[in-house]
């Protein structure tokens, strides 16, 4: 019987303590917090950004100028991208969410994701995907700008109300990282380690 009301004082304790915990705000220490720093911000994405851009530039340079065509055929490869139509989708896409974040129309030469039709050498490839880096670059610097709208993309996953420069960012690197992961293997299939790799 003892043991039982150890057991129901416990409970009953927990209870109220769970219950008060819940009826009260959390105390938050604010002595060490920073405040958001949009300086801060731009600094940190500028800097992942440069990374991305060296290293996929230089990964889509490397492929030779005849296998822009190329698109892997063994395995479960079937209707994927070719090597240039990645690249042009990758800046395309670049291009759209660049442009909601900062608060422009899509370009019309970008397609759905698939960029300019007349965008069909490797030189101008290159220039087209520079050009993508350029302007996500000018995005990137509009962070903080209160006076600079943000739209919504409809390629974006971030709807009105969620939407920020920042997510719009952020999604372009994780779309980036993603392809470059892709022309990676673009390359080591024909054979060409890619720059970053090399010693």
């Amino acid at each position: 019987m003892q043991k039982m009301k150890c057991v129901v004082v416990l409970v009953v304790w927990l209870a109220a303590g769970n219950l008060l915990a819940q009826a009260s705000p959390p105390v938050v220490n604010t002595k060490n917090v920073a405040a958001l720093d949009a300086q801060q911000e731009k600094r940190a994405l500028q800097a992942l950004w440069t990374i991305a851009e060296r290293q996929i530039v230089a990964a889509v340079d490397a492929m030779p100028a005849d296998k822009f065509g190329f698109a892997p055929t063994d395995g479960e490869f079937k209707g994927v991208r070719t090597f240039g139509q990645m690249v042009k989708h990758l800046s395309a896409t670049n291009h759209i969410l660049a442009a909601a974040a900062l608060g422009e129309e899509p370009p019309t030469d970008a397609g759905d994701e698939v960029g300019p039709q007349a965008v069909r050498t490797k030189a101008e490839m290159l220039d087209y995907l520079n050009s993508s880096f350029a302007h996500l670059s000018n995005a990137i610097e509009a962070i903080g700008q209160t006076n600079v709208p943000v739209n919504t993309s409809p390629i974006s996953p971030l709807k009105k109300g969620d939407v920020t420069r920042s997510g719009l960012v952020v999604e372009s690197l994780m779309h980036a990282a993603d392809h470059y992961g892709q022309i990676v293997e673009y390359l080591r299939m024909n054979g060409i380690v890619p720059p970053a790799s090399r010693p």
